[in-house]
């Protein structure tokens, strides 16, 4: 428990980033093919809504539709990652530019942005 509270925080359960109507093939493509990160089946109820699902590690991100759409250029998830260059190359490759920022004490990281323009993290703490 937290100290002085009945409650205790957990590790998130997943990251929820919105797009555009009608462009989840786009999310698979970026989420899967590039990142690796597999496809979930989303509840019936939900899947109506569109947007897709993705987990991968301990990660799940949740790619919601949002009218009108306006990407996250501030807002963004941190995700730890292990091999933070091997994934900014393939950032790279993809066509996905990384911006390299040393600014976080104890860790390598980047920025990239999903197709849609929203901002993401990915830290990698140095090796002690």
């Amino acid at each position: 428990m937290t100290e002085g509270t009945d409650f205790a925080f957990r590790p998130i359960h997943h990251v929820q980033l919105a797009i555009p109507r009608g462009h989840e093939d786009q999310c698979r493509a970026f989420w899967g093919d590039v990142l690796g990160m597999r496809e979930l089946d989303k509840p019936p109820v939900l899947a109506a809504r569109g947007g897709c699902w993705f987990s991968g590690g301990a990660l799940e991100v949740h790619l919601g539709v949002e009218e009108p759409f306006a990407p996250a250029r501030k807002a963004h998830p941190g995700l730890l990652v292990d091999g933070i260059h091997a994934l900014a190359q393939r950032l790279q490759d993809a066509g996905h530019p990384v911006t390299w920022d040393d600014d976080f004490p104890g860790h390598e990281r980047f920025y990239a942005a999903d197709p849609f323009g929203n901002r993401l993290e990915f830290l990698q703490p140095h090796a002690n």
